[in-house]
Protein backbone atom coordinates (compact mmCIF):
# COMPACT_ATOMS: atom_id res chain seq x y z
CA UNK A 1 0.00 0.00 0.00
CA UNK A 2 1.24 3.47 -0.74
CA UNK A 3 0.47 6.64 1.10
CA UNK A 4 -0.74 8.16 -2.13
CA UNK A 5 -3.31 5.41 -2.53
CA UNK A 6 -3.87 4.69 1.08
CA UNK A 7 -6.67 2.24 0.76
CA UNK A 8 -10.40 2.61 0.46
CA UNK A 9 -11.83 5.50 2.41
CA UNK A 10 -8.58 7.45 2.58
CA UNK A 11 -7.59 10.57 0.70
CA UNK A 12 -3.96 11.27 -0.07
CA UNK A 13 -2.26 13.23 2.72
CA UNK A 14 -1.47 16.86 2.03
CA UNK A 15 2.03 18.27 1.99
CA UNK A 16 1.38 19.88 5.35
CA UNK A 17 0.30 16.52 6.80
CA UNK A 18 3.40 14.81 5.46
CA UNK A 19 5.57 17.57 6.89
CA UNK A 20 3.96 17.12 10.30
CA UNK A 21 4.46 13.35 10.05
CA UNK A 22 8.19 13.80 9.45
CA UNK A 23 8.39 16.27 12.31
CA UNK A 24 6.39 14.06 14.69
CA UNK A 25 8.58 11.07 13.86
CA UNK A 26 11.83 12.93 14.41
CA UNK A 27 11.00 14.84 17.57
CA UNK A 28 10.27 11.80 19.71
CA UNK A 29 13.48 10.05 18.71
CA UNK A 30 15.44 13.24 19.33
CA UNK A 31 13.96 13.68 22.81
CA UNK A 32 14.56 10.01 23.58
CA UNK A 33 18.27 10.22 22.81
CA UNK A 34 18.59 13.71 24.26
CA UNK A 35 17.41 12.33 27.60
CA UNK A 36 19.67 9.30 27.32
CA UNK A 37 22.76 11.41 26.69
CA UNK A 38 21.72 13.92 29.36
CA UNK A 39 21.53 11.06 31.85
CA UNK A 40 24.93 9.72 30.76
CA UNK A 41 26.46 13.19 31.16
CA UNK A 42 24.88 13.68 34.57
CA UNK A 43 25.90 10.18 35.68
CA UNK A 44 29.54 11.11 35.29
CA UNK A 45 29.32 14.73 36.44
CA UNK A 46 26.71 14.74 39.22
CA UNK A 47 24.95 11.49 40.05
CA UNK A 48 28.09 9.75 41.32
CA UNK A 49 28.42 12.47 43.96
CA UNK A 50 24.85 13.42 44.82
CA UNK A 51 23.11 10.03 44.55
CA UNK A 52 25.77 7.32 44.85
CA UNK A 53 28.40 9.15 46.90
CA UNK A 54 27.87 6.89 49.92
CA UNK A 55 29.49 4.05 47.96
CA UNK A 56 32.86 5.75 48.13
CA UNK A 57 35.39 4.67 45.48
CA UNK A 58 32.75 2.60 43.69
CA UNK A 59 30.35 5.53 43.26
CA UNK A 60 31.37 6.43 39.71
CA UNK A 61 31.28 2.85 38.50
CA UNK A 62 27.81 2.27 39.95
CA UNK A 63 26.59 5.63 38.64
CA UNK A 64 27.73 4.85 35.11
CA UNK A 65 26.37 1.32 35.49
CA UNK A 66 22.91 2.73 36.21
CA UNK A 67 22.81 3.84 32.57
CA UNK A 68 22.18 0.19 31.63
CA UNK A 69 18.78 0.24 33.35
CA UNK A 70 17.34 1.87 30.25
CA UNK A 71 18.73 -0.79 27.91
CA UNK A 72 17.37 -3.54 30.16
CA UNK A 73 13.90 -1.98 30.15
CA UNK A 74 13.85 -1.29 26.41
CA UNK A 75 12.65 -4.74 25.20
CA UNK A 76 9.82 -4.72 27.76
CA UNK A 77 8.87 -1.24 26.59
CA UNK A 78 8.82 -2.48 23.01
CA UNK A 79 6.51 -5.35 23.94
CA UNK A 80 4.11 -3.12 25.87
CA UNK A 81 3.98 -0.29 23.34
CA UNK A 82 3.96 -2.77 20.47
CA UNK A 83 0.89 -4.48 21.89
CA UNK A 84 -1.06 -1.24 22.16
CA UNK A 85 0.30 0.06 18.86
CA UNK A 86 -0.77 -3.07 16.97
CA UNK A 87 -4.08 -3.37 18.81
CA UNK A 88 -5.26 0.23 19.07
CA UNK A 89 -3.08 2.37 16.83
CA UNK A 90 0.27 4.05 16.34
CA UNK A 91 -0.87 7.59 17.11
CA UNK A 92 -2.30 7.04 20.61
CA UNK A 93 0.62 4.83 21.60
CA UNK A 94 3.20 7.37 20.48
CA UNK A 95 1.48 10.10 22.45
CA UNK A 96 1.65 7.77 25.45
CA UNK A 97 5.38 7.03 25.04
CA UNK A 98 6.13 10.75 24.93
CA UNK A 99 4.02 11.31 28.03
CA UNK A 100 5.89 8.60 29.95
CA UNK A 101 9.17 10.09 28.76
CA UNK A 102 8.15 13.50 30.07
CA UNK A 103 7.16 12.12 33.46
CA UNK A 104 10.52 10.34 33.84
CA UNK A 105 12.39 13.47 32.81
CA UNK A 106 10.48 15.71 35.21
CA UNK A 107 11.09 13.18 37.98
CA UNK A 108 14.85 13.29 37.40
CA UNK A 109 14.79 17.07 37.40
CA UNK A 110 13.06 17.39 40.79
CA UNK A 111 14.46 14.28 42.51
CA UNK A 112 15.99 14.99 45.96
CA UNK A 113 19.58 13.87 46.51
CA UNK A 114 21.03 11.26 48.87
CA UNK A 115 21.77 13.90 51.50
CA UNK A 116 18.08 14.86 51.51
CA UNK A 117 16.23 11.51 51.47
CA UNK A 118 18.93 8.89 51.89
CA UNK A 119 19.00 5.59 50.03
CA UNK A 120 15.63 6.31 48.44
CA UNK A 121 17.36 8.83 46.16
CA UNK A 122 19.51 6.41 44.11
CA UNK A 123 16.73 3.82 44.12
CA UNK A 124 14.24 6.31 42.68
CA UNK A 125 16.82 7.53 40.18
CA UNK A 126 17.35 4.01 38.80
CA UNK A 127 13.58 3.45 38.70
CA UNK A 128 13.15 6.64 36.68
CA UNK A 129 15.93 5.52 34.34
CA UNK A 130 14.12 2.19 33.95
CA UNK A 131 10.87 4.01 33.14
CA UNK A 132 12.79 6.08 30.62
CA UNK A 133 13.91 2.81 29.02
CA UNK A 134 10.31 1.59 28.80
CA UNK A 135 9.45 4.70 26.85
CA UNK A 136 12.55 4.38 24.68
CA UNK A 137 11.71 0.78 23.79
CA UNK A 138 8.26 1.77 22.60
CA UNK A 139 9.13 5.08 20.98
CA UNK A 140 11.41 4.09 18.12
CA UNK A 141 9.20 1.45 16.52
CA UNK A 142 6.14 3.69 16.48
CA UNK A 143 8.07 6.74 15.26
CA UNK A 144 9.61 4.73 12.43
CA UNK A 145 6.27 3.26 11.39
CA UNK A 146 4.52 6.61 11.56
CA UNK A 147 6.90 7.98 8.95
CA UNK A 148 7.27 4.90 6.73
CA UNK A 149 3.56 3.97 6.68
CA UNK A 150 2.67 7.51 5.62
CA UNK A 151 5.48 7.85 3.08
CA UNK A 152 4.94 8.04 -0.69
CA UNK A 153 5.86 4.76 -2.35
CA UNK A 154 9.28 5.77 -3.65
CA UNK A 155 10.31 7.80 -0.60
CA UNK A 156 9.99 5.36 2.29
CA UNK A 157 13.73 5.31 2.85
CA UNK A 158 13.88 9.09 3.03
CA UNK A 159 10.86 9.38 5.34
CA UNK A 160 12.26 6.65 7.57
CA UNK A 161 15.39 8.66 8.37
CA UNK A 162 13.42 11.11 10.49
CA UNK A 163 13.16 8.54 13.28
CA UNK A 164 16.90 7.89 12.86
CA UNK A 165 18.35 11.39 13.03
CA UNK A 166 17.23 11.63 16.67
CA UNK A 167 20.38 9.80 17.82
CA UNK A 168 22.97 12.31 16.57
CA UNK A 169 20.57 15.24 17.06
CA UNK A 170 19.95 14.17 20.66
CA UNK A 171 23.68 13.98 21.31
CA UNK A 172 24.22 17.47 19.93
CA UNK A 173 21.35 18.91 21.99
CA UNK A 174 22.32 17.16 25.22
CA UNK A 175 25.99 18.03 24.95
CA UNK A 176 25.16 21.58 23.94
CA UNK A 177 22.69 22.08 26.79
CA UNK A 178 25.15 20.85 29.45
CA UNK A 179 27.93 22.95 27.93
CA UNK A 180 25.70 26.03 27.91
CA UNK A 181 24.48 25.55 31.47
CA UNK A 182 28.02 25.01 32.74
CA UNK A 183 29.15 28.14 30.91
CA UNK A 184 26.39 30.29 32.45
CA UNK A 185 26.67 29.03 36.03
CA UNK A 186 29.41 28.82 38.62
CA UNK A 187 30.57 25.32 39.66
CA UNK A 188 28.57 25.67 42.86
CA UNK A 189 25.43 26.72 40.98
CA UNK A 190 25.80 23.90 38.48
CA UNK A 191 26.17 21.35 41.29
CA UNK A 192 23.25 22.84 43.21
CA UNK A 193 20.61 23.26 40.49
CA UNK A 194 22.20 23.82 37.06
CA UNK A 195 22.41 20.14 36.16
CA UNK A 196 18.62 19.87 36.51
CA UNK A 197 17.94 22.44 33.77
CA UNK A 198 18.57 20.06 30.79
CA UNK A 199 15.95 17.68 32.22
CA UNK A 200 13.41 20.49 32.54
CA UNK A 201 14.14 21.53 28.95
CA UNK A 202 13.22 18.03 27.79
CA UNK A 203 9.80 18.38 29.43
CA UNK A 204 9.11 21.41 27.24
CA UNK A 205 10.22 19.42 24.19
CA UNK A 206 7.88 16.60 25.17
CA UNK A 207 4.91 18.98 25.35
CA UNK A 208 5.72 20.30 21.89
CA UNK A 209 6.00 16.74 20.59
CA UNK A 210 2.64 15.74 22.05
CA UNK A 211 1.04 18.82 20.47
CA UNK A 212 2.39 17.85 17.06
CA UNK A 213 1.40 14.20 17.37
CA UNK A 214 -2.18 14.99 18.38
CA UNK A 215 -2.63 16.80 15.05
CA UNK A 216 -1.81 13.71 12.97
CA UNK A 217 -4.29 11.07 11.88
CA UNK A 218 -3.69 7.35 12.24
CA UNK A 219 -1.30 5.88 9.66
CA UNK A 220 -2.98 4.59 6.46
CA UNK A 221 -1.57 1.08 6.96
CA UNK A 222 -3.04 0.62 10.44
CA UNK A 223 -6.28 2.38 9.45
CA UNK A 224 -6.69 -0.35 6.84
CA UNK A 225 -6.14 -3.03 9.48
CA UNK A 226 -8.77 -1.40 11.71
CA UNK A 227 -11.23 -1.07 8.87
CA UNK A 228 -10.89 -4.76 8.01
CA UNK A 229 -11.02 -5.76 11.72
CA UNK A 230 -7.83 -7.81 11.40
CA UNK A 231 -5.96 -6.56 14.47
CA UNK A 232 -3.75 -9.17 16.09
CA UNK A 233 -5.21 -10.41 19.39
CA UNK A 234 -1.78 -11.03 20.91
CA UNK A 235 0.79 -9.34 18.63
CA UNK A 236 3.81 -10.72 20.50
CA UNK A 237 2.58 -14.29 20.15
CA UNK A 238 1.96 -13.89 16.44
CA UNK A 239 5.31 -12.19 15.93
CA UNK A 240 7.21 -15.09 17.49
CA UNK A 241 5.01 -17.68 15.83
CA UNK A 242 5.57 -16.51 12.27
CA UNK A 243 8.49 -14.09 12.28
CA UNK A 244 11.12 -15.19 14.80
CA UNK A 245 13.70 -15.53 12.06
CA UNK A 246 12.85 -12.14 10.63
CA UNK A 247 13.28 -10.50 14.04
CA UNK A 248 16.60 -12.28 14.66
CA UNK A 249 18.00 -11.12 11.33
CA UNK A 250 16.77 -7.58 11.95
CA UNK A 251 18.42 -7.45 15.39
CA UNK A 252 21.66 -8.79 13.92
CA UNK A 253 21.55 -6.27 11.09
CA UNK A 254 21.28 -3.39 13.58
CA UNK A 255 23.77 -4.37 16.29
CA UNK A 256 26.90 -3.25 14.39
CA UNK A 257 25.50 0.22 13.89
CA UNK A 258 24.60 0.82 17.52
CA UNK A 259 28.02 -0.51 18.54
CA UNK A 260 29.90 1.94 16.32
CA UNK A 261 27.53 4.76 17.27
CA UNK A 262 28.00 4.34 21.01
CA UNK A 263 31.76 4.14 20.59
CA UNK A 264 31.62 7.50 18.82
CA UNK A 265 29.41 9.24 21.35
CA UNK A 266 30.17 7.28 24.52
CA UNK A 267 33.75 6.04 24.36
CA UNK A 268 35.97 8.27 22.24
CA UNK A 269 35.73 11.20 24.67
CA UNK A 270 37.14 9.33 27.71
CA UNK A 271 39.53 7.35 25.48
CA UNK A 272 41.11 10.50 24.06
CA UNK A 273 41.00 12.71 27.16
CA UNK A 274 41.84 10.18 29.89
CA UNK A 275 43.89 7.72 27.87
CA UNK A 276 45.63 9.93 25.31
CA UNK A 277 45.61 13.12 27.46
CA UNK A 278 44.04 15.24 24.71
CA UNK A 279 42.18 18.42 25.62
CA UNK A 280 38.52 17.75 26.37
CA UNK A 281 37.11 20.97 24.88
CA UNK A 282 38.40 20.55 21.31
CA UNK A 283 37.64 16.82 21.36
CA UNK A 284 34.06 17.48 22.41
CA UNK A 285 33.65 20.11 19.70
CA UNK A 286 34.94 17.66 17.08
CA UNK A 287 32.52 14.99 18.31
CA UNK A 288 29.63 17.44 18.05
CA UNK A 289 30.67 18.27 14.48
CA UNK A 290 30.84 14.54 13.73
CA UNK A 291 27.27 14.21 14.97
CA UNK A 292 26.18 16.93 12.55
CA UNK A 293 27.86 14.98 9.74
CA UNK A 294 26.07 11.90 11.05
CA UNK A 295 22.73 13.69 10.62
CA UNK A 296 23.56 14.60 7.03
CA UNK A 297 24.80 11.13 6.13
CA UNK A 298 21.69 9.60 7.70
CA UNK A 299 19.55 11.63 5.33
CA UNK A 300 21.82 10.48 2.51
CA UNK A 301 21.46 6.87 3.64
CA UNK A 302 17.67 7.12 3.38
CA UNK A 303 17.95 8.48 -0.15
CA UNK A 304 20.35 5.66 -1.07
CA UNK A 305 17.81 3.18 0.29
CA UNK A 306 15.15 4.54 -2.05
CA UNK A 307 17.53 4.29 -4.98
CA UNK A 308 19.38 1.02 -4.36
CA UNK A 309 17.44 -0.71 -1.59
CA UNK A 310 17.77 -0.57 2.18
CA UNK A 311 19.91 -3.69 2.50
CA UNK A 312 22.49 -2.57 -0.05
CA UNK A 313 22.69 0.90 1.48
CA UNK A 314 23.23 -0.50 4.98
CA UNK A 315 25.89 -2.92 3.75
CA UNK A 316 27.70 -0.06 2.03
CA UNK A 317 27.88 1.83 5.31
CA UNK A 318 29.09 -1.23 7.22
CA UNK A 319 31.78 -1.98 4.65
CA UNK A 320 33.07 1.58 4.97
CA UNK A 321 33.18 1.34 8.79
CA UNK A 322 34.86 -2.07 8.70
CA UNK A 323 37.55 -0.94 6.28
CA UNK A 324 38.07 2.29 8.22
CA UNK A 325 38.39 0.70 11.69
CA UNK A 326 42.18 0.21 11.70
CA UNK A 327 43.11 3.51 9.96
CA UNK A 328 40.70 5.28 12.31
CA UNK A 329 42.53 4.19 15.45
CA UNK A 330 45.93 4.85 13.88
CA UNK A 331 44.79 8.44 13.33
CA UNK A 332 43.25 8.78 16.79
CA UNK A 333 46.33 7.40 18.53
CA UNK A 334 48.47 10.06 16.84
CA UNK A 335 47.00 12.55 19.37
CA UNK A 336 46.52 15.07 16.58
CA UNK A 337 43.21 16.96 16.68
CA UNK A 338 43.17 17.18 12.88
CA UNK A 339 43.75 13.44 12.55
CA UNK A 340 41.08 12.79 15.19
CA UNK A 341 38.61 14.91 13.23
CA UNK A 342 39.30 13.00 10.02
CA UNK A 343 38.91 9.69 11.88
CA UNK A 344 35.51 10.43 13.39
CA UNK A 345 34.12 12.34 10.40
CA UNK A 346 34.62 9.34 8.11
CA UNK A 347 33.11 7.08 10.78
CA UNK A 348 30.09 9.40 10.96
CA UNK A 349 29.53 9.00 7.22
CA UNK A 350 29.48 5.21 7.51
CA UNK A 351 27.20 5.41 10.54
CA UNK A 352 24.64 7.54 8.76
CA UNK A 353 24.61 5.50 5.56
CA UNK A 354 24.02 2.30 7.55
CA UNK A 355 21.57 3.89 10.00
CA UNK A 356 19.34 5.85 7.67
CA UNK A 357 17.75 2.86 5.85
CA UNK A 358 16.96 0.92 9.03
CA UNK A 359 13.39 2.16 9.51
CA UNK A 360 12.29 1.30 6.00
CA UNK A 361 13.96 -2.12 6.18
CA UNK A 362 12.39 -3.05 9.52
CA UNK A 363 8.93 -1.88 8.42
CA UNK A 364 9.16 -3.94 5.24
CA UNK A 365 10.06 -7.11 7.13
CA UNK A 366 6.71 -7.39 8.94
CA UNK A 367 2.99 -7.17 8.09
CA UNK A 368 1.01 -4.19 9.45
CA UNK A 369 -1.02 -6.11 12.01
CA UNK A 370 2.08 -7.00 14.08
CA UNK A 371 4.55 -4.48 12.67
CA UNK A 372 4.88 -2.27 15.76
CA UNK A 373 5.72 -5.20 18.04
CA UNK A 374 7.89 -7.07 15.56
CA UNK A 375 9.93 -4.00 14.57
CA UNK A 376 10.44 -2.72 18.13
CA UNK A 377 11.92 -5.92 19.57
CA UNK A 378 14.86 -6.24 17.14
CA UNK A 379 15.71 -2.60 17.73
CA UNK A 380 15.81 -3.14 21.50
CA UNK A 381 17.61 -6.50 21.39
CA UNK A 382 20.10 -5.29 18.79
CA UNK A 383 20.77 -2.30 21.01
CA UNK A 384 21.62 -4.56 23.95
CA UNK A 385 23.77 -6.97 21.92
CA UNK A 386 25.66 -4.30 20.03
CA UNK A 387 25.62 -1.16 22.10
CA UNK A 388 24.64 -1.83 25.69
CA UNK A 389 28.14 -2.81 26.79
CA UNK A 390 30.20 -1.55 23.84
CA UNK A 391 32.16 1.18 25.69
CA UNK A 392 32.96 -1.19 28.56
CA UNK A 393 34.01 -3.99 26.19
CA UNK A 394 36.16 -1.61 24.17
CA UNK A 395 37.95 -0.38 27.28
CA UNK A 396 38.38 -3.95 28.53
CA UNK A 397 39.94 -5.02 25.23
CA UNK A 398 42.28 -2.05 25.29
CA UNK A 399 43.43 -2.75 28.85
CA UNK A 400 43.83 -6.47 28.21
CA UNK A 401 45.84 -6.14 24.98
CA UNK A 402 47.47 -2.74 25.36
CA UNK A 403 46.55 -1.76 21.80
CA UNK A 404 43.60 0.01 20.22
CA UNK A 405 43.80 -2.40 17.29
CA UNK A 406 41.90 -4.85 19.47
CA UNK A 407 38.98 -2.39 19.47
CA UNK A 408 39.29 -2.09 15.69
CA UNK A 409 39.05 -5.88 15.44
CA UNK A 410 35.99 -5.82 17.70
CA UNK A 411 34.34 -3.33 15.33
CA UNK A 412 35.24 -5.37 12.25
CA UNK A 413 33.81 -8.59 13.71
CA UNK A 414 30.46 -6.93 14.40
CA UNK A 415 30.40 -5.29 10.97
CA UNK A 416 30.91 -8.71 9.40
CA UNK A 417 28.13 -10.25 11.49
CA UNK A 418 25.64 -7.53 10.60
CA UNK A 419 26.56 -7.75 6.92
CA UNK A 420 25.95 -11.50 7.16
CA UNK A 421 22.47 -10.88 8.58
CA UNK A 422 21.70 -8.42 5.79
CA UNK A 423 22.85 -10.95 3.19
CA UNK A 424 20.62 -13.58 4.80
CA UNK A 425 17.54 -11.36 4.38
CA UNK A 426 15.99 -12.47 1.10
CA UNK A 427 12.99 -11.23 -0.84
CA UNK A 428 10.89 -13.94 0.77
CA UNK A 429 11.41 -12.25 4.13
CA UNK A 430 10.06 -8.92 2.91
CA UNK A 431 6.42 -8.03 3.33
CA UNK A 432 6.44 -4.92 1.21
CA UNK A 433 3.35 -2.84 1.77
CA UNK A 434 1.09 -5.07 -0.28
CA UNK A 435 0.24 -6.93 2.92
CA UNK A 436 -1.96 -4.04 4.00
CA UNK A 437 -4.30 -4.50 1.05
CA UNK A 438 -5.67 -7.81 2.20
CA UNK A 439 -6.27 -9.23 5.68
CA UNK A 440 -5.35 -12.67 4.45
CA UNK A 441 -2.07 -11.50 3.00
CA UNK A 442 -0.77 -10.38 6.38
CA UNK A 443 -0.76 -13.92 7.72
CA UNK A 444 2.10 -15.11 5.53
CA UNK A 445 5.23 -13.41 4.21
CA UNK A 446 4.80 -11.67 0.87
CA UNK A 447 7.75 -11.33 -1.47
CA UNK A 448 8.66 -7.76 -2.25
CA UNK A 449 8.42 -6.79 -5.83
Amino acid sequence: MTATTSGQGHTPPSRAQLRNVRLASGIGSTIEWYLSFAYISAAGLIFSQQFFGALGPDALIVSLGSVAASFIASPLGGIIAGHFGDRYGRKATLIGTLGVMGIASLGMGVLPTYDQIGVAAPVLLVILRFIQGLSTGGEWGGAALMAVEYAPERKRGFYGVFSQIGTPAGFVLATGSFFLVQSLTTPEQFTSFGWRIPFFISVALVLVGIKIRTSIEETPAFAEVKREHTEAKIPLKEAFKGYTGHMALAAGAFMANILAGLLLIGYFLPYTTSGLKMEAGPVLLILMCASLIWIGSTLWGGSLADRFGARKAMMGGYILIGLWAIPMFVLIDSRSLVAFAVAVFVLAIGLGVSYGPQSSLFATLFPPRIRYTAASLPYAVGGILGGGFAPAIAEGLHQATGTSLAIAGYIMVFMAMSIGCLLAIRDRHLQGFAAARSPQSSAEPVAAK
